[in-house]
């Protein structure tokens, strides 16, 4: 697979983010889209790995800056969990242990093939005050080691005015369950 947009791709792309930038400022606040712009513009990679969050219908946005490592922080910004990514289990051991009905992917194997991170639950929460995601979906989080080793993995969601956090099986899967990711440019 390809892991580069053409020069054409890479301007509608800088295009279409450009204008969810402007239309989202609440989100980030004292950024200029011009310094982003050139990082992106320098890091082709990323703004492959930003395009396919963009296709999954993530809706990418800028959300921060990471002063210690001086990297803008891209995370979907979709209403619900991005419609291209749901119906997966957790991750591939989860995936390789059903053995009937098996979804097509897991979150953690999307996730790395997009070059993007999975959204942990102080991530999740920090998203939740720029807006109300979720609120009909739910995302897998990433699970903590302890838990995973039981058979388990956690998911969220925005209900009641409240960010929930549950557990599930990690081999289950929903047609209304993905997940959200984050991009370090």
């Amino acid at each position: 697979m390809k892991k580069e947009l053409t020069l054409n791709e890479q301007e509608e792309l800088l295009t279409t983010l450009e204008k969810r930038f402007e239309k989202n400022i609440n989100r980030h606040k004292n950024l200029k889209w011009s310094s982003i712009e050139a990082k992106l513009k320098a890091n082709p990679s990323k703004l492959w790995s930003l395009d396919e969050m963009e296709r999954t219908e993530g809706e990418p946005d800028v959300i921060g800056f990471d002063e210690k490592t001086k990297e803008y922080l891209f995370v979907d910004c979709s209403p619900e969990s991005p419609k291209g990514r749901r119906s997966v289990c957790y991750d591939h051991e989860a995936l390789e242990k059903r053995k009937e009905h098996k979804p097509a992917n897991s979150a953690i194997n999307m996730a790395e093939e997009m070059g993007i991170e999975i959204l942990n639950e102080e991530q999740y929460k920090e998203l939740q005050k720029l807006g109300k995601f979720d609120t009909k979906t739910s995302s897998w989080i990433l699970t903590p080691a302890e838990i995973r080793k039981l058979g388990g993995a956690i998911f969220s969601d925005f209900r009641y005015n409240t960010v929930f956090v549950y557990h599930n099986g990690a081999e289950s899967y929903y047609a209304a369950r993905g997940f959200r990711g984050l991009l370090r440019v």
